[in-house]
């Protein structure tokens, strides 16, 4: 549970590194999220026709949480992008990727799924080094 919020706690941080665990940690809470106000929308209706052709209550709740979140998780969610290009030595520039169609998204996810540079680079200290590994099974 401490990687998933550990890019909430250095919520608009863009310097440093992060490891792989900790992004990947980070994205499946935010699917838990989503799945978790989609039920709330489903248990309010939001999915169903109003025979008015207006917009069911469940629905504007829905798209009102999903509003409120997305604002709420963008700074967060860019940031611990960065860190992840950082922990590759590379710029965290690298991100705007992500605006090209199609294959920008692909291109970095590839890059999240990479292993960082071993040691210290020229964004900091290796977020690695810092575990022991006899700890886990102690």
């Amino acid at each position: 549970m401490e990687w998933m919020v550990m890019p909430l706690k250095r919520y608009a941080d863009f310097s440093g590194r992060s490891r792989r665990k900790e992004y990947w940690m980070f994205v499946l809470l935010q699917l838990i999220i989503v799945v978790g106000i989609s039920i709330i929308g489903v248990l309010f209706g939001g999915f169903s026709p109003e025979m008015s052709g207006g917009m069911p209550v469940g629905g504007g709740l829905m798209l009102g949480l999903f509003s409120l979140y997305f604002l709420a998780i963008i700074i967060p969610s860019i940031a611990v992008q960065v860190r992840r290009f950082h922990d590759q030595d590379k710029s965290g520039w690298f991100v705007l990727l992500n605006f090209i169609p199609y294959i920008g998204g692909l291109i970095v996810l590839v890059f999240m799924c990479l292993d960082g540079t071993r040691g210290k680079n020229r964004f900091g200290e290796d977020p690695k080094a810092s575990e022991t590994v006899g700890e886990v099974f102690n």
